[in-house]
């Protein structure tokens, strides 16, 4: 498959994440960023959240993974050039049973040798990033 054969609508593919507590604690060692928000149930509560979140960073990770994972399986000859997002709400993060991370990818603008895509990322049925967009160049 290459960047040519994408349509302009066309899902092009949904991921799925499981986010622990146990991820957040080796993104907090591997980022530096141990805001308590991101490991601490009673300073997250304290902070006015419903529980630990995960890092904003961690969460465009995991859309940037998705993306990467989908044109090496696709075998798309491609580059991952731009990525941007806005954080629209937190993925809450429980002790019991942790989150779910969808993401979920469309074609927005395509023209043989690049591709926009259009990505939806829920949490618990919320929007987390929105918007975000991916643009992919033919190598």
């Amino acid at each position: 498959m290459s960047l040519s054969d994408l349509a302009v609508g066309e899902t092009v593919f949904t991921a799925t994440f499981a986010v622990e507590r146990a991820n957040l604690v080796a993104y907090a060692d591997a980022s530096g960023d141990h805001n308590p928000i991101h490991l601490d149930e009673a300073a997250a509560k304290a902070a006015g959240l419903p529980d630990v979140i995960a890092h904003g960073m961690y969460t465009m990770g995991l859309v940037s993974r998705a993306v990467l994972e989908w044109i090496a399986d696709a075998g798309i000859d491609a580059t991952l050039t731009e990525f941007s997002c806005r954080f629209a709400k937190p993925v809450v993060v429980p002790a019991e049973g942790g989150a779910e991370v969808v993401v979920e990818s469309k074609v927005r603008k395509a023209d043989g040798g690049s591709v926009e895509l259009a990505i939806t990322v829920t949490s618990a049925g919320e929007k987390v990033l929105a918007p975000a967009r991916a643009t992919l160049v033919a190598k």
